[in-house]
C-alpha cells in the first residue's frame, strides 16, 4: 500500500498542466516506465498530441476498465511538492486525479503478479486501464479518442464521488455566447449612439430567468456568468459586447428548445460554442455486484463533469467513483485522504476479483 502514497507523491511532482505539454509528456514517459519495470505490455495513443495509455487483456475486451488522468489545473509551484499531513496527501492532482492513476497500476502490477504465480499471462486480466492527459479541458483527444478503440463491459472513472457515494448521473454542458450590437459615438454625446454593454445587460435579464432556482438540491439547470469582453475606450460609446455562459443541464432539459425560446426575445444573437453530453451510468450487474460489496455506498449524482461522459457514445456502462478528499478538487488545500485510498484499493481488488463470472456471462451473451 506504500508504494500507492509514493507513487501519488512521484507524479504530483510533474506539473502536468496544459501550459506545459513537455510535463504532460515526462509524466507520460514515468509512467510508460513503471509499466516496462513491471512488465506490462501497453498502447501509448496520441491524438493532437495529446498522449493516454492503454492496458487491456485478452482481445482488447475488459470486463471492467479503470479510467483516470494526469492533466491538473494550475497552481503556485509549492503545490507541486507534495506532503502529508493529519492521514491527508496534499498536492495539486492528489485527489483530481493522480491518486487514481497511482492505485490503477499498482493494481495491474499486483493482479499480474498473481496471474504469472498462476502459469497465467496479461490475456487473463480480469481488468484494463486507461489513463488519459486532457480531462480537465474537455478529454475531445483523451477519452473520447481512447475509447474509440476499446471494449467494456463497464467503467470506472475513477474521478468523483467518495468512498460513500457512487455517481451515476452527472450534468452536461454548454458554452454559449451572448452578443449584443449597437452604434458607435462619442461619449460625451451618448444619445447619438446605441451602447452595446447595455443591450448585452438587457439581454441578460431574459437570459437569466430560464436559469432560476427552484429545486433544493440543485439538480436542475444552471447558469455562470463567465466572461465578458466590450469597449474600447472610456470616451467611446460601443458599438459591440459579448458575454460568455457556462451552463449544465440535466436529463429533465431540452436545451434545444430553451435556446429557441430565447432567442425570439432578445435583440442580440446566441451562439453555442461547446455542447457536452450529460453522464448517465445505467443499470448495470457490475454496479448491484459493487453495492454488495460496498455496504455502506449509495448512488447518488454530482453537477460537475468528467470523462464518463463519453461512454455512452460508446455503448460502456459504468460509473463515477472514488477516494476522498473533502470536495478539494483545484483548490489551494487539495488533498487526498490516505485511508481512504487504502480502502478503495481494498474495495476494488474485491470486486475484480467477484467479477468474473459477470465476465463470463456477458461475453456469451449473443
Amino acid at each position: 500500500m506504500e508504494e500507492i502514497i509514493t507513487l501519488i507523491q512521484d507524479l504530483i511532482r510533474f506539473k502536468t498542466i496544459q501550459s506545459q505539454p513537455t510535463q504532460i509528456q515526462q509524466c507520460i514517459l514515468f509512467i510508460e516506465d513503471y509499466l516496462k519495470a513491471t512488465g506490462i505490455q501497453y498502447r501509448r495513443l496520441d491524438h493532437h498530441n495529446i498522449p493516454s495509455i492503454v492496458v487491456m487483456p485478452q482481445n482488447n475486451i475488459a470486463p471492467i476498465l479503470l479510467m483516470s488522468h494526469i492533466d491538473v489545473v494550475d497552481g503556485p509551484d509549492d503545490l507541486f511538492q507534495p506532503h502529508i499531513k493529519d492521514n491527508a496527501l496534499y498536492g495539486r492532482g492528489s485527489i483530481d486525479d493522480k491518486y487514481a492513476v497511482a492505485l490503477s497500476l499498482v493494481l495491474l502490477k499486483n493482479h499480474l503478479q498473481q496471474l504469472r504465480q498462476k502459469g497465467k499471462h496479461q490475456r487473463d486480466l480480469p481488468f484494463g486501464v486507461l489513463i488519459t492527459a486532457d480531462e480537465e479541458i474537455g478529454g475531445a483527444n483523451g477519452a473520447r479518442q481512447a475509447l474509440k478503440e476499446i471494449k467494456a463491459h463497464f467503467c470506472i472513472a475513477l474521478d468523483g464521488g467518495g468512498l460513500k457515494k457512487i455517481v451515476i448521473k452527472e450534468k452536461g454542458i454548454v458554452e454559449l455566447k451572448l452578443i449584443a450590437r449597437g452604434k458607435t459615438a462619442h461619449g460625451a454625446r451618448p444619445w447619438t449612439g446605441e451602447n452595446a454593454i447595455e443591450n448585452l445587460i438587457n439581454d441578460y435579464q431574459v437570459l437569466k430567468k430560464y436559469f432560476e432556482r427552484r429545486a433544493a438540491d440543485h439538480w436542475e439547470r444552471t447558469l455562470n456568468f463567465s466572461r465578458i469582453q466590450a469597449g474600447k475606450a472610456s470616451n467611446q460609446v460601443p458599438d459591440y459586447a459579448e458575454a460568455l455562459f457556462d451552463i449544465r443541464y440535466t436529463e429533465n432539459d431540452d436545451m434545444e428548445a430553451v435556446f429557441q425560446s430565447i432567442k425570439h426575445k432578445i435583440k442580440g444573437e446566441l451562439v453555442v460554442e461547446k455542447k457536452e453530453p450529460l453522464f448517465e451510468g445505467g443499470d448495470s450487474p457490475y454496479l448491484d455486484l459493487l453495492l454488495k460489496i460496498a455496504k455502506d455506498t449509495e448512488v447518488g449524482f454530482e453537477h460537475g463533469a468528467s470523462d464518463a461522459r463519453f461512454l455512452s457514445d460508446h455503448r460502456i456502462k459504468g460509473i463515477v467513483w472514488g477516494a476522498d478528499g473533502d470536495m478539494s478538487q483545484h483548490s489551494a488545500d487539495e488533498h487526498v485522504i490516505v485511508d481512504s485510498v487504502y480502502q478503495l484499493y481494498d474495495l476494488l481488488d474485491v470486486f475484480i476479483n467477484q467479477s468474473k463470472v459477470l465476465a463470463t456471462e456477458c461475453t456469451e451473451k449473443p
